[in-house]
């Protein structure tokens, strides 16, 4: 499973040929979610103040986490993303 980027704590990642619609998976201690990349909607759970990191993150990387799931779907590795606390 192939690591997007790393912040507060908190593990964004994307597995190969996942099945849709388009997600990652954020990982937070022993808290885990998958994330849905257009809507934002959850599957699993994340403290709230992960969450809110996620979500903003999320928003700010739409286009690159688009083209990184486009690229895990033919198993090519997708490159990092930068993280939250670089803005």
């Amino acid at each position: 499973m192939p690591e997007l980027s790393r912040f507060l704590g908190i593990v964004i990642a994307m597995y190969y040929r996942d099945h849709g619609p388009p997600h990652f998976h954020a990982i937070y201690g022993d808290f885990e979610a998958t994330v849905n990349i257009m809507t934002g909607e959850l599957s699993g759970i994340l403290p709230n103040r992960a969450l809110a990191h996620v979500q903003e993150w999320r928003r700010r990387h739409l286009e690159e986490l688009l083209s990184a799931w486009s690229l895990a779907q033919i198993q090519r590795p997708p490159p990092k993303i930068g993280a939250l606390e670089s803005f």
